[in-house]
């Protein structure tokens, strides 16, 4: 039985709390949706703002709502060395002793003492989806994306949940890499 899952590329995003939503935007600002994403309840916000590093900065980082518990940017790697921070790849939401960084928004700008990393690869599973497929929350899989410039990834973990609907997560240096885009399908292989 085939294992596909479909691919999202994520490019560079920020996700904010609303205590920063509205140090950036201005007092009780609430982000107003561009378009749903692949995650139940989550989408690209019409707010972007501007990340500024050691080296360089990037305007018009588009943010991703709804507001979230931590502040947390995810960058690829050459967006790393592009903008001077060492981000080391990580789990979203695990962002213990990882670098800050400086973000400007129309109202104001603030100081993020932790949060740059690069996302881990992985895979969203609504719960039934890795029961039928016998996968755990946090197992590292093997997953091939075909065609010209076909990969394997290793080391993708699933990510489980009640809330989640089926998507592999990858950044666009990894698409990039294996010729991939939105809306492409991956295989499972172990």
């Amino acid at each position: 039985m085939s294992k596909t899952v479909p691919v999202g590329v994520s490019a560079r995003h920020i996700h904010l709390t609303q205590e920063h939503i509205e140090a950036l935007f201005g007092q009780g600002y609430q982000l107003t949706e561009f378009k749903p994403l692949s995650q139940p309840g989550q989408f690209a916000a019409n707010e972007t703002v501007a990340v500024i590093g050691p080296k360089g900065q990037f305007d018009k980082v588009r943010i991703l709502g709804p507001a979230r518990s931590a502040s947390q940017l995810e960058i690829s790697r050459t967006d790393s060395f592009a903008i001077g921070v060492k981000a080391p790849v990580r789990e979203s939401g695990n962002i213990e002793g990882t670098p800050g960084i400086k973000v400007k928004g129309p109202q104001g700008e603030i100081e993020l003492e932790k949060g740059v990393i690069v996302a881990a690869r992985h895979i969203h599973f609504h719960t039934s989806d890795a029961e039928g497929w016998g996968i755990a929350d946090k197992q590292q899989l093997k997953v091939r994306i075909g065609g010209e410039r076909g990969l394997v990834f290793e080391n993708v973990i699933a990510r489980v949940s009640d809330s989640f609907a089926l998507d592999m997560h990858i950044d666009t240096d990894e698409a990039n890499a294996a010729g991939a885009k939105t809306g492409d399908t991956a295989e499972i292989i172990d």
